[in-house]
């Protein structure tokens, strides 16, 4: 590539970073007095540089504690929304038997890259970074140092190569146009990250000159600005870091003139890599940007959502100057405004001792004694402010008493009423926990397109089928044809166990549970237990459990194999679950043009209860 055209491909990208971040200023200004609110350096402000200064004492006596409501708020929400981990499955394309089989292994695929990638924890932090700022992004990429060791070249291991998947907080996206509200409105996005130059080095083979830089990180605990931050929120701060340099990854979506896209990455004033987009992510085939978008709640008109810290700031300032004046008024009154004629005491050792018990207090001859004036008492309306503002807190983030202390408010005495608080207190995180899911579907879709894309080779996986047995599964990219991801749970916030429980009790009330002739089958009592969370008391129905296993794995085997009776079978189990699986659309497919596994499958059933009437005889 022409020198020439390089240093213009540089210039374009570090002019179009820097014009990007000058137009971010005032919303990366709101997200630094979030974190601030959150760490508890509640004096803050926005200047008219929108840099963020601490206010002043308008006099040296005022109180300038802080009442910290919106930290306990924050690890409420985060709390709540740190359930919401759906099971995500692959629909087939079509009702064909091999895309129902890819289907299966596709799923494999993705719970095994959600234990492998620890996706989890990935959600946990971007959470925290939503909840903060408003928004956060995941960076799904293709990392050829991952996996496992497949061979050995010139002494040095060859892998496999797995995905990444990467939390970047908003610091660092810059998109084309702060008015786009989605990530497919946008031309291009800019990811921009300080690296360290040995490791800019390790990666693209390029020395680039490190610099001091200033960046926005987070450390887990620890003392920052003269605060004690130990709580479970990270402080975020800015600081200076030696040998390093931005990275600059300019990503441009295909265009007539570039229809794979343009992806351009620039350190200081070297070209780290120039060419299309690499990664076929996007719907149909397409390659396009790999970030989602992970919203705390829309903002409309913006690219950047918006966090409830920003809604709850002003109520924390009123919050903090109502109890500040409060407590300045009872020192007033504990302590006293002393009096004093000119001239009358000594002046200094009054300042240094005060009056204290048992205080000789000498005064001039003929003059006024000191005296205190009357204090007066605290005004009602500082408590009925306190008050107000509690309650406005709740009414702005959503997060009761309830919630926040664990504790059944004093005026609520019914059952009913208090699952109706609870209902309402999940109905205001909803809105969240639906983007939480949203982001995890298209991180999943995300992660099946590049395994399709790069899972060339065959690989094996140890997968737990759904009896608990460990499976070895062999795949390659042929086996991800599909990237239809459906739920397979509904809403954590609205699914607790809790709930779960109280629902079947309801259900074994109202004698919908049990069979025709009024009793608890076997089966459906482990099903109950296994729901209610007590799959674990197998020592009691283990018996039953393993024959339901059995016929399970005999409705499987069935177009490869005869299932045999045995003596040990428990009849009634088995016709059950033969019967279940005949009438199921899943066994209509496979029976498809394969009348021999429908007959063979009902010989079966007619062999179980044969058992079963011989049984009975020769007990009679």
């Amino acid at each position: 590539m022409d020198q020439l055209y390089i240093e213009d491909i540089v210039a374009s990208v570090k002019n179009d970073y820097e014009n990007r971040r000058l137009e971010r200023k005032n919303i990366e200004a709101v997200w630094q007095l979030n974190s601030n609110f959150v760490m508890g350096n509640q004096f803050s402000y926005i200047n008219a540089l929108g840099e963020i200064e601490d206010g002043e004492r308008d006099y040296f006596w005022q109180e300038r504690e802080v009442f910290n409501h919106i930290a306990s708020i924050v690890e409420t929400r985060l709390a709540k929304l740190g359930r919401v981990r759906p099971k995500m499955s692959v629909r087939p394309a079509s009702g064909d038997e091999d895309d129902i089989r890819t289907s299966r292994v596709a799923t494999r695929i993705l719970d095994g890259a959600w234990q492998k990638q620890d996706i989890s924890d990935i959600v946990t932090q971007a959470t925290m970074w939503s909840e903060i700022a408003g928004s956060v992004f995941y960076k799904v990429t293709w990392d050829d140092n991952g996996g496992k060791v497949v061979g050995n070249v010139g002494n040095k291991d060859v892998l496999e190569g797995d995905v990444r998947i990467d939390v970047c907080p908003p610091y660092e996206i810059f998109p084309s146009s702060l008015a786009a509200e989605t990530m497919e409105a946008l031309s291009s996005i800019i990811h921009a990250k300080a690296v360290h130059v040995d490791d800019i080095y390790r990666k693209w083979g390029k020395r680039v000159a490190g610099t001091e830089t200033d960046v926005i990180g987070f450390e887990e605990s620890g003392f920052i600005g003269g605060l004690n931050c130990t709580s479970m929120i990270p402080a975020v701060r800015r600081a200076t870091m030696k040998d390093y340099a931005i990275v600059i990854e300019r990503y441009t979506r295909p265009t007539v003139d570039k229809p794979r896209g343009e992806l351009a990455i620039v350190a200081g004033d070297q070209l780290l890599y120039y060419g299309d987009l690499p990664y076929v992510n996007g719907k149909d085939g397409s390659r396009d940007f790999p970030f989602v978008k992970q919203d705390c709640l829309k903002n409309p008109g913006c690219f950047f959502g918006t966090s409830m810290v920003e809604r709850c700031i002003p109520v924390q300032r009123a919050y903090n100057a109502v109890k500040n004046r409060k407590h300045e008024f009872m020192n007033r009154i504990a302590m006293g405004v002393l009096a004093v004629e000119d001239g009358s005491v000594d002046i200094s050792n009054l300042e240094d001792e005060g009056l204290s018990p048992g205080k000789i207090l000498v005064y001039r001859q003929g003059a006024t004694p000191p005296m205190l004036l009357n204090p007066g008492s605290v005004p009602n309306d500082f408590n009925y402010e306190e008050d107000k503002l509690l309650s406005e807190f709740i009414s702005i983030s959503g997060v009761s008493e309830l919630m926040r202390s664990s504790s059944v408010p004093s005026s609520v005495a019914s059952g009913s009423a208090l699952k109706l608080l609870l209902e309402q207190d999940d109905t205001r995180l909803s809105v969240t926990a639906e983007r939480i899911r949203s982001a995890i579907k298209k991180v999943g879709q995300h992660i099946l397109r590049l395994y399709k894309q790069y899972a060339t080779q065959p690989r094996v996986m140890r997968a737990v089928g759904s009896d608990g047995e460990i499976e070895i599964v062999s795949w390659n990219s042929s086996d991800v044809s599909c990237d239809d991801i459906a739920f397979d749970t509904e809403n954590e916030l609205n699914s607790s166990l809790a709930s779960k429980q109280n629902m079947i009790f309801e259900l074994l009330r109202a004698g919908l549970l049990y069979d025709e002739n009024g009793k608890l089958s076997a089966s459906m009592r482990y099903k109950i237990l296994d729901v209610m969370g007590y799959g674990g008391w197998e020592t009691v129905y283990d018996n039953q459990k393993l024959h339901t296993n059995r016929a399970q794995k005999e409705n499987v085997r069935l177009s490869k194999e005869k299932p045999i009776v045995s003596e040990l079978d428990d009849h009634n189990i088995h016709i059950d679950e033969h019967s279940r699986f005949m009438l199921s659309g899943e066994f209509e497919r496979c029976v498809k043009d394969n009348d021999e596994l429908y007959k063979s499958l009902q010989e079966h059933i007619r062999e179980h209860k044969t058992y079963m009437k011989l049984t009975e005889e020769s007990l009679t």
